[in-house]
């Protein structure tokens, strides 16, 4: 499997969509999984929004990962099993970008703030060299649609080379 990582609005879901149509692999968005199965433990008052049931997710995803071939789409990463992921990319966006995007999505106050500071501190890049081996560890800036454009160029590259190289 592989795995698209990155602050909530980087374009993980776009980029994730057209990998998986162009590859023909399939493609989970946790965030859409967790609401439609209702994998919740609560909800997080401050972040006026449900704590995932991170155990109840890898039950849920465990035989389809075990078939391999799923692109897989979230912002966090360090409950995942190691074995489900060969390559894991983390897009980057500039701040300026990120704000609009995360703005027009209706973030505001604290939630806004941490998803920036997120971004601004490498987070999510380093908790994704934590939790994989850091070769298979790679960041991509998303920040315009020519960046997409290569973005799947280069992650479609290392796939087809992943497959050669594991078939």
């Amino acid at each position: 499997g592989f795995l698209s990582l990155g602050t909530p609005g980087v374009g993980k879901t776009t980029l994730g969509k057209e990998l998986a149509s162009r590859s023909g692999m399939a493609y989970v968005n946790i965030g859409d999984m967790a609401k439609e199965g209702e994998l919740y433990e609560g909800f997080d008052e401050e972040y006026d929004c449900p704590i995932l049931d991170e155990d109840r997710v890898i039950d849920e995803l465990e035989d389809k990962m075990s078939e391999g071939g799923v692109i897989v789409d979230y912002h966090g990463c360090d409950f995942f099993p190691e074995r489900w992921f060969h390559i894991v990319f983390v897009l980057r966006t500039e701040n300026s970008f990120l704000y609009d995007r995360l703005e027009s999505r209706g973030y505001k106050g604290k939630k806004l703030q941490d998803n920036i500071q997120c971004e601004i501190f490498q987070t999510l890049y380093e908790e994704a060299v934590l939790s994989y081996r850091e070769e298979i560890v790679h960041q991509l800036p998303s920040n315009t649609p020519e960046d997409l454009e290569r973005n799947l160029d280069q992650i479609t590259q290392w796939i087809e080379q992943w497959m050669k190289d594991n078939n």
